[in-house]
């Protein structure tokens, strides 16, 4: 199996604090917070990093009453949630005491079937009930928590990660998992269906049609290949609220899913704001990537000219993305189609590539001497050595001194120079810098630490 980010999904009743414990979660302020109850009306997707592990942490609107239609919408948000988490987070107010609506949330959490921690938020105040008060629920994992003055974060993320894997704890298959990324109506499900040679998802000229994420295993050249048909991610303004928030989140595990991804865009309407932000999420995921313009068939009189014509407007929209490459296709007339399964397997090898260190170590003494790394007064930062720590995606380590004063400009111009030597085409590299005086230090600190706990004397 690849690799798949847990979601964790924080549920409740409006103003009991879940936005303010999101952010705390996340360490930053992505969901609103107000007195005002019922603020956050739609899901706040995060991305939690924490002792090793990941997760996506999924804010949902409150719950209220079912009679309004748009109420009705946030309980099936909820119970949506319920569905795709890992693991559900019930946050109540522990100043006031249990409600029929804190019971229907508790009920349907715990008919999921998931793990269930209910957090009993606002434990600072001096009304604050005690935990016995909330065992009625039925939820056996009681945390108190303070949002605000961050009282029992770290035991909430704790408690987290003992439910959930950590990162890479996955086992290994030669299976390669190709996902189809794009905005609503650019042509997914249709590519899908021909390159599966099958019809597995329902193609229509509805936009957002595709509510979950279709699979289709095809063996293609000896490989195993499984092919990944997402929702369409649409502006966040122009989300529905309910399911199809659920759907940008099912792309993003989509994406963190797979090896490689074909960001999809019709010919009739490119390079649009929310392309370039899917694609710097797949590169910020490290995953394989390849430019996909659909509908080639749609376009008149299209010729290499034509072709020649929009590929530099294209490349200039992706200039942070220089390594992807651009191919035209139509799933009407099959152009191009059987192409992709071929670059997909052409990506697949680069990003598996290793790289020998001595020739690595030449092209970055080669690359200081043409171009010295720039710095502040008698602080230059030293590039000492290069190794090669991991592939898909290739990871490079550079080791060096002063390393907190080299400008990000720098680092291009390093990658630049490897992608000349190695071929990288349609896989982003990713570097890590490692100062050594910094390392000596916290060597040296360690080491003092260790000294003085052997020092004290042992209590009998």
């Amino acid at each position: 199996m690849a690799s798949k980010l847990p979601t964790v999904a924080i549920i409740g009743q409006a103003n009991v604090g879940k936005s303010s414990l999101f952010n705390r979660l996340v360490r930053s302020q992505q969901a609103i917070v107000a007195r005002e109850a019922g603020t956050t009306r739609d899901n706040v997707i995060g991305r939690v990093e924490y002792k090793h592990h990941s997760f996506w942490l999924v804010d949902t609107a409150g719950l209220k009453d079912p009679s309004d239609e748009f109420e009705a919408s946030i309980q099936d948000q909820i119970t949506e949630a319920a569905d795709i988490a890992d693991v559900i987070l019930v946050v109540i107010d522990s100043s006031q005491y249990t409600s029929d609506q804190d019971r229907i949330v508790a009920k349907k959490a715990l008919r999921s079937k998931k793990p269930v921690l209910l957090l009993t938020n606002k434990a600072d105040l001096k009304n604050s009930l005690p935990i016995d008060e909330f065992k009625n629920l039925g939820i056996k994992k009681i945390i108190r928590t303070s949002a605000e003055h961050n009282n029992g974060i770290t035991e909430v993320l704790d408690e987290v990660i003992e439910l959930i894997p950590a990162k890479n704890e996955y086992i290994p298959d030669d299976v390669l998992r190709i996902s189809l990324i794009g905005r609503p109506n650019v042509g997914k499900s249709f590519l899908f269906n021909t390159l599966a040679g099958k019809q597995q998802a329902i193609v229509a000229n509805i936009a957002g049609t595709t509510r979950d994420v279709n699979r289709v295993d095809v063996r293609y050249a000896d490989r195993d290949i499984q092919l990944l048909d997402t929702a369409g991610m649409r502006k966040p303004g122009k989300q529905e609220v309910g399911i199809e928030k659920f759907s940008v989140l099912r792309t993003l595990q989509a994406i963190e899913e797979s090896d490689i991804c074909f960001l999809l865009m019709d010919v009739n309407e490119l390079n649009t704001q929310l392309d370039q932000r899917i694609a710097g999420i797949i590169d910020e995921s490290g995953k394989g990537m390849a430019i996909v313009v659909t509908k080639w068939d749609s376009v008149e009189g299209k010729d290499a000219f034509t072709r020649d014509d929009i590929a530099p407007t294209i490349s200039r929209t992706f200039d942070f993305t220089p390594w992807a490459p651009l191919i035209f296709t139509s799933s009407v007339t099959g152009q191009n189609v059987t192409k992709l399964f071929d670059l997909a397997l052409d990506i697949d090898a680069r990003r598996k590539q290793s790289t020998k260190t001595r020739v690595l170590n030449d092209l970055l003494q080669k690359s200081i001497q043409r171009h010295p790394p720039a710095g502040l007064k008698n602080t230059h930062p030293k590039l000492r050595y290069i190794v090669q720590t991991d592939t898909t995606p290739p990871w490079f380590v550079i080791y060096g001194s002063n390393l907190r004063f080299l400008h990000w400009s720098y680092k291009r111009y390093l990658e630049r120079q490897l992608r000349e030597i190695y071929n990288y085409t349609g896989t982003p590299i990713k570097f890590s810098f490692r100062d050594e005086k910094q390392i000596k230090a916290n060597r040296e600190k360690e080491q003092k630490e260790a000294a003085k706990l052997a020092k004290k004397p042992e209590i009998e």
